[in-house]
């Protein structure tokens, strides 16, 4: 039998080894193996996430609740050489600002801890998560930092513009980062030789759809029909605009009164060359936020809003053939880690044991 060359020996050993909880369809995933990390599993509670991650990633899917999760689950993929890396983005539902009923009786408020948990007992060299950037001031999120100290970390987190990361939407997220090998940060926007990137340079090439039309090429481009009464409205809208621009007889009742005047950004278009709005899980309706197209009198389809949260233009959300659910390829979309955020974490971590010389 051949030996082994030594610099093979050193590659599997600075090489470095995720598994991906609350995975969703695979924004991380994707985005860390664009940086080079090899990705062993993701782990999701949710069976739709199942064809789009194990479809577009090289990584194997579990079906499981991170509440059922065991160590071992973890440690059996993950082989004994090589560097680590656990990555947690708990769902941010309870902690988004747009919640304002969610608390601490909301069970998904303590998934963090189950997190922590996992890496107590896997102790990874590296750990990362990302959320809104409304938990940092949460108790949970000081108590999962402070255990990770006590447990020899150094961590660091930051909120970051994922506009500033040429991802083109305006999206603030909380980014952690934490690694046994020494102090590790989020690399720059200025340090990658990144730079804001506009609706237009994202989207501007794309064929062009009236409301309710499904893309002949790609099923995924497709757009949500507009009753008579919201095509007027759009028609009415301009980009950047708001629905105080519009004749009385448009504007709905709920934003007549005075709760409702706080609400500007509904019902509005997207400005060409400033990036999209936070892609949420309801992009695909008009109503929702500012989802209008720029131009055309429809609202973004759903391979427009994959496209803003930089999935890859031939991401595959469900099974060629299979019926495509709005709803449900919405809430894939929409509560996904951008790629291009999954890979400047993924290079800010190889940047950092290539300084530490791991």
């Amino acid at each position: 039998m051949p030996q082994v060359k030594r610099s093979t020996i050193s590659e599997i050993k600075s090489k470095v080894y995720a598994v991906d909880i609350f995975c969703g369809a695979g924004g991380l995933t994707n985005g860390l193996e664009k940086a080079g990390i090899d990705v062993l599993l993701g782990v999701d509670i949710d069976p739709a996430c199942r064809f789009p991650y194990s479809y577009n990633n090289n990584a194997e899917f579990l079906l499981k609740s991170v509440e059922d999760l065991q160590v071992q689950d973890i440690e059996g993929v993950l082989p004994k050489e090589g560097i680590r890396l656990l990555a947690g983005c708990a769902p941010c539902q309870t902690f988004s600002k747009y919640n304002r009923k969610a608390d601490q009786s909301d069970k998904r408020w303590w998934l963090l801890l189950e997190f922590l948990r996992l890496v107590r007992g896997v102790a990874p060299e590296l750990v990362t998560m990302e959320n809104v950037p409304e938990l940092k001031k949460k108790n949970v999120f000081k108590d999962f930092v402070r255990e990770l100290e006590d447990q020899g970390y150094h961590v660091s987190h930051s909120i970051v513009n994922c506009a500033e990361y040429g991802i083109p939407q305006e999206r603030k997220r909380l980014v952690l980062l934490a690694s046994k090998f020494g102090p590790i940060e989020i690399l720059s926007p200025s340090v990658l030789g990144e730079r804001i990137k506009t609706v237009r340079e994202a989207i501007g090439d794309l064929p062009p759809l009236v409301a309710g039309e499904v893309h002949e090429e790609d099923p995924l481009h497709q757009c949500a029909s507009l009753s008579e009464l919201n095509l007027r409205r759009i028609r009415a809208s301009r980009p950047g605009g708001t629905w105080r621009d519009w004749d009385e007889e448009l504007i709905t009742n709920c934003h007549k009164k005075a709760s409702g005047k706080t609400y500007p950004g509904v019902y509005g278009r997207m400005s060409w060359d400033e990036p999209a709005p936070t892609i949420t899980t309801q992009f695909f309706g008009y109503g929702n936020g500012r989802f209008g197209h720029p131009e055309q009198d429809r609202a973004i389809s759903l391979r427009e809003g994959a496209i803003f949260q930089t999935f890859p233009r031939d991401y595959m959300f469900t099974p060629p053939g299979e019926p495509i659910v709005k709803k449900t390829v919405g809430r894939l979309i929409g509560n996904a880690v951008p790629v291009k955020l999954g890979e400047v974490i993924g290079r800010s971590i190889l940047h950092h044991l290539d300084v530490c010389k791991v």
